[in-house]
């Protein structure tokens, strides 16, 4: 496509896909089979994901992507409040936002989401 074809069929396309994907292109239209079409969508949307997961991070302050990186360890409110000087009520506030701010819905999603991310290892 970035060759400049308007069009893309697979061999196995029948004889109606090619007439439609021929209308398609002679008017100024693009035309993809439908397992390219599928793909193509399918391959937008991983990269839209990726992109949204970075910039989730990239909103993240350096004290919440401390807490983070401290809850995907294992670490409890109390023992994240002991370790950086706050209360544990104040943590769990904390915690609350990272996953309002990840569209995370629990404790688990916010350990995948700083793995995926390199906060933390699976070790």
């Amino acid at each position: 496509m970035k060759a400049g074809a308007r069009g893309y069929l697979l061999k196995e396309s029948a004889g109606v896909e090619v007439v439609n994907a021929v209308n398609v292109v002679y008017n100024g239209g693009r035309y993809l089979s439908q397992k390219i079409s599928d793909r193509v969508v399918e391959g937008y949307l991983d990269r839209h994901d990726a992109n949204e997961a970075e910039d989730s991070l990239e909103r993240l302050s350096p004290r919440e992507l401390e807490i983070l990186q401290l809850v995907a360890e294992g670490r409890s409110s109390a023992d994240i409040a002991s370790i950086i000087f706050l209360s544990p009520k104040t943590v769990e506030t904390y915690r609350s936002r990272l996953m309002q701010k990840l569209n995370v819905t629990d404790i688990p999603g916010l350990v995948k989401f700083a793995i995926r991310h390199g906060l933390t290892t699976l070790e």
